[in-house]
């Protein structure tokens, strides 16, 4: 496993005091993300769809896990001991019977049913689950346990800590190597291959998100796999990443010009160093993710005029970072409308974003984690002025 038992144990308590709090009994979880992150369950077969996978987490005692079989040699080799397998896929019973038996003693049993959520199974294997229960038990009733997941995930451990910090490492090294595998005539899709191996080099698990673009004065597309576009002279790239070490994530990017650096953009650029600079300033225990997001913002407003940058205040991203850990984003997301207040040892980016004046856009980001002071950075800082390669 990836954490000691003691690390597991020490969730699932704190997960069963606010459970009694909010009188559930049980939680049904059935997404990748809360499996692996009570039982230590970490495998690549998240990418078939054909299986569901189920974890319950009683009140009192120690989770259950029910598993299609082809799992249960890898589930035995984490801390949890109840395990119940089934031949999946099964076309009449997909699990559905062993999590009657295990969840029809139960009254109220937790589900996420918020923002960022989903159920990972067939609905009508959960209509079908539902109206079993209610056969057993006619009070038995689903309620929403997406704040007590996002509680328990939000603040991280010293030893997830430790992970990411680790990995946003990695990264920055990679980051560091750009001028020497990238350069002008190179294509998109090129740069990508070379930033990807380079992070796998240097030690990261696995690649799995890496987005970007390329243009001039800057790019207009942060999400879009990469193509066969040339990187020509004055070109801003950025490259940004989300690999992965031993489960957890960074998230960060970084700007280059090719050969060099168009005004505006360097403009941009300084703009939202300065930006984050306000968020590391302002990113304290205590306030809300909307309070980050005004601290940056009032950066890019005060020098939307000088950069000629249109102020569409989120740039076109709609908010300027969120939590990470265990899934590429998280809980909370700064922007106006988010009153989560911060609290120390959540892990956090900051992600502020300008739209120059033809459309294209510049985002940056780095990772910090809130303490009981200023927040420490995770990522090896940008530098303060855009760079040039090439």
């Amino acid at each position: 496993m990836d954490f000691p038992i003691a690390e597991f144990q020490a969730r699932l308590k704190k997960t069963q005091k606010l459970m009694y709090g909010a009188n559930i009994d049980a939680l049904f979880l059935t997404r990748e993300a809360e499996i692996f992150y009570f039982s230590g369950f970490r495998t690549l077969f998240w990418q078939s769809p054909t299986r569901p996978w189920f974890l319950i987490i009683p009140q009192k005692g120690e989770p259950i896990a029910i598993i299609p079989t082809i799992g249960k040699a890898l589930m035995a080799q984490t801390w949890v001991k109840d395990i119940r397998t089934w031949a999946s896929p099964h076309p009449n019973d997909d699990g559905i019977s062993l999590l009657t038996d295990a969840l029809k003693s139960y009254q109220t049993i937790g589900i996420l049913k918020g923002n960022e959520t989903h159920l990972h199974m067939p609905l009508n294997n959960f209509e079908t689950l539902t109206q079993k229960l209610s056969a057993h038990n006619s009070s038995t009733q689903w309620v929403d346990c997406t704040k007590i997941i996002q509680t328990i995930r939000g603040v991280k451990s010293p030893a997830e800590i430790a992970i990411i910090h680790e990995m946003c490492q990695i990264a920055s090294k990679s980051f560091l190597d750009i001028p020497n595998i990238i350069h002008q005539g190179q294509s998109l899709k090129q740069a990508f291959h070379a930033f990807k191996i380079s992070l796998l080099q240097h030690g990261a698990d696995d690649v799995p998100y890496l987005v970007g673009g390329a243009d001039n004065p800057c790019y207009h597309d942060i999400i879009a796999p990469p193509s066969d576009k040339i990187l020509q002279q004055g070109d801003v790239l950025m490259l940004d990443t989300g690999a992965t070490l031993k489960g957890y994530f960074c998230d960060f990017n970084r700007n280059f010009a090719i050969g060099k650096a168009d005004d505006t953009a360097k403009r941009a650029y300084e703009t939202l160093w300065r930006a984050t600079e306000a968020g590391l300033k302002a990113a304290r225990a205590g306030i809300t993710a909307a309070d980050l997001f005004h601290a940056m913002n009032e950066v890019i407003k005060e020098d939307a005029g000088n950069i000629n940058a249109s102020n569409i205040s989120t740039g076109g991203v709609g908010r300027y970072g969120h939590g990470l850990g265990i899934a590429l984003t998280e809980w909370p997301s700064f922007f106006p409308l988010d009153e989560t207040v911060l609290q120390e040892n959540m892990v956090i980016t900051l992600e502020p974003s300008i739209e120059l004046p033809d459309g294209s856009i510049m985002v940056t980001e780095e990772n910090i984690v809130i303490t009981n002071g200023a927040p420490q950075l995770l990522t090896t800082r940008a530098a303060e002025t855009l760079p040039v390669i090439g």
